[in-house]
């Protein structure tokens, strides 16, 4: 297969007067590569600002947004509810030390208990450090309720769980690993969606002082590639998790808030956890992670846990504004809809192009498309094919192009999306 470059494929979209009229100043990518980290592989655009499903960069030019932040800008950009809920609080209190009670924080708990299968909620900043939380309290369930002196934690292979030392142990992918050994011990690997394979590693594990603590799984891999999780197999593992006194923690950190068109991941499933986390699209954009449990497992004692920055008023009002506007707006339902819409087209696509593409899959608005292995046509190519045409997409891994636009897109705003995949497709493959 013959690819044609990105240089070949970047155009100058006609910049219209409006965002001609709020460009910023030019941007000076040389100046931003001197000062800043080279831990991400950028994309040549600087984005500058937003609104509803749309992007504009420091030139003008305009971008459909089916990247959202990474599944994170629930409602997009610009949303008039998360800029009120933000503006109040911040004329209010932004911050204060948890040594007190925040009632926003508080708020914001009731909410999730009432509509989760939770009964205590921890709030900290990222998914990364939920999950972390997550694996601190199976670690104390473990050593103080379930007498286990050397818990292991089961994740699965292809799964991602977030960048600090424990959570990119617990991701099985090696790539993520390389060059940050030694490792956090406690934590052995399964297939996706085997059964079998989980309980092969239970039964080997168990042995003397070592056992199997928890089993910590995404209801849908994101990173991983899009892959939804069978409703078979999670059905048994809880069965499994009931009989023997594991717990079962799903991170929700992608799927959660409403973006497989239920608010959690798990309600897909048929099944409800014992520990589930979230972040991404809580707050709708503004940081915030969250730890949830059911009540048995909730061991953790004053001193055991603890965030500066979590469940701060600012964070707390954003994520409860976002709730509440998923719930006003029928949200759930319009990531349903729009999910299904967004599905058939992308099959639609595949079917056009045979050579190149595997399968679609996914739950309401996360979509993947899967390229063919044995082509030379990577997701890199065909997100900066689409880029040039003025869509954003995110690769998930090498060979699937993932697609995860607010919970607010169009009708309208999907058929374009699909419109400009075809073109992206037309310049990329001859």
């Amino acid at each position: 297969m013959k690819l044609v470059s990105l240089d070949t494929l970047v155009k100058n979209p006609s910049i219209s007067s409006e965002s001609a009229a709020v460009a910023s100043a030019p941007f000076d990518q040389a100046d931003f590569d001197t000062h800043v980290m080279t831990t991400y592989g950028r994309f040549p655009i600087a984005l500058d600002r937003g609104e509803g499903c749309r992007v504009w960069d420091t030139e003008g030019r305009e971008y459909l947004d089916f990247v959202a932040g990474i599944a994170t800008c629930t409602l997009g950009h610009a949303h008039p509810a998360l800029i009120e809920a933000v503006t109040r609080q911040l004329q209010k209190l932004h911050h204060v030390s948890n040594l007190y009670y925040i009632p926003e924080q508080g708020e914001l708990a009731k909410w999730i208990i009432e509509h989760s299968c939770a009964d205590r909620v921890f709030f900290c900043n990222s998914g990364a450090e939920a999950n972390e939380g997550a694996i601190k309290l199976t670690r104390k369930y473990a050593h103080t309720v379930l007498d286990i002196e050397k818990p292991v934690v089961l994740t699965a292979t292809s799964s991602f769980h977030g960048r600090t030392l424990a959570m990119i142990t617990a991701t099985g992918q090696p790539k993520y690993q390389k060059n940050f050994d030694p490792l956090v011990p406690g934590f052995q690997y399964v297939p996706y969606n085997d059964i079998r394979a989980v309980e092969h590693a239970i039964s080997d594990i168990d042995e003397g002082d070592q056992r199997v603590a928890a089993i910590m799984l995404e209801p849908l891999q994101g990173e991983g590639g899009v892959r939804p999780g069978d409703i078979k197999y999670f059905q048994q593992l809880r069965k499994i998790c009931d009989e023997t006194g594991i717990l079962l923690i799903l991170d929700e950190v992608q799927v959660g808030m409403g973006r497989t068109g239920k608010f959690w991941g798990y309600e897909n499933l048929g099944i409800e956890p014992d520990i589930f986390t979230s972040a991404k699209g809580l707050a709708g954009g503004i940081p915030i992670g969250a730890l949830m449990c059911k009540k048995f497992c909730d061991v953790f004692q004053p001193g055991d846990h603890a965030s500066t920055f979590g469940g701060n008023p600012l964070a707390c009002a954003a994520a409860l504004g976002v709730a509440q506007t998923v719930e006003r707006e029928n949200l759930l339902q319009n990531a349903r809809e729009r999910g299904e819409q967004l599905q058939t087209r992308l099959k639609a696509i595949a079917e056009k192009y045979p050579h190149l593409f595997t399968e679609v899959r996914g739950w309401g608005l996360i979509q993947g498309m899967e390229l063919k292995a044995d082509i030379e046509l990577t997701s890199i190519d065909v997100v900066k094919a689409a880029i040039a045409q003025g869509l954003l997409l995110v690769p998930a891994g090498p060979k699937v192009i993932r697609l995860v636009p607010p919970l607010i897109v169009s009708p309208e705003e999907v058929d374009q999306a699909a419109q400009l995949i075809e073109q992206a497709l037309a310049a990329v493959a001859t």
